[in-house]
């Protein structure tokens, strides 16, 4: 059995086999991963539209759609990780699914171990390609190149001028910045020239991404001198 808390991150597997999700889920939930099982094509791509994940586990034959449509759609807007599953032994499938975009191909049936191997394998290439646009506290993720903020995958509502103050923050996280530092980090921004337009935005800031607006951990005022961004957080 794989280590728990080895790894973190949210997989998508979509799979119509009850049992084979049950198992694909307890083993990668073993190993540290969030799995968020869906039972057709038409399904996950609306999981996928409206949440964040790290990487697809797809299964290639689907009730309602071919798997490899779903790749297909899934590409034309996404750079998600995907690792295909089949049944079927036509060494065909493979290569069309790979032009399709999918990042790995497993066929059934496989080895638990050998699916986190080449799962954990796909999350380093794409890690590696998106690390520089993406920040990540625990539970919450500043996506530059998105301009989006997400809290457990599901994007949270900001204004142009509270994402770029949350951006802010978020580089210069565990120091403690005024509102002078800030306004001087947003130049060129249209915020409002005087600095209590900056704790009018961290209040609705707050109330976007924290979990007790009241009790705030991830945006922490220190008294007379300014915020920290939380490092670590829940």
């Amino acid at each position: 059995m794989p280590t728990a808390n080895f790894a973190s991150g949210r997989i998508l597997l979509i799979e119509d086999d009850p049992r084979l999700a049950s198992l694909v889920s307890e083993y990668l939930g073993e190993a540290g991963y969030r799995v968020v099982v869906a039972e057709t094509g038409a399904a996950g791509l609306d999981r996928a539209a409206r949440e964040s994940f790290d990487a697809l586990v797809l299964d290639l034959m689907l009730p309602d759609m071919d798997g490899l449509d779903v790749c297909r759609r899934l590409r034309a807007d996404s750079v998600l990780p995907i690792l295909m599953l089949t049944a079927r032994g036509d060494a065909m499938d493979r290569v069309v699914g790979l032009e399709m975009g999918a990042d790995d191909y497993l066929p059934k049936p496989f080895e638990p171990r050998e699916l986190l191997a080449r799962l954990r394998a796909i999350l380093r290439r794409g890690r590696a390609g998106v690390a520089a646009d993406v920040l990540r506290f625990g539970r919450l993720e500043i996506d530059r190149g998105a301009r989006a903020v997400r809290v457990d995958g599901v994007t949270r509502e900001l204004t142009s001028h509270q994402f770029a103050l949350l951006l802010a923050l978020g580089e210069s996280a565990g120091r403690v910045l005024s509102r002078e530092a800030l306004m001087e980090k947003l130049k060129g921004e249209p915020l409002e020239a005087f600095d209590r337009s900056i704790d009018v935005h961290i209040s609705r800031i707050r109330a976007a991404i924290e979990d007790d607006v009241k009790k705030p951990r991830r945006i922490v005022t220190v008294r007379g001198s300014g915020y920290v961004f939380a490092r670590q957080q829940g």
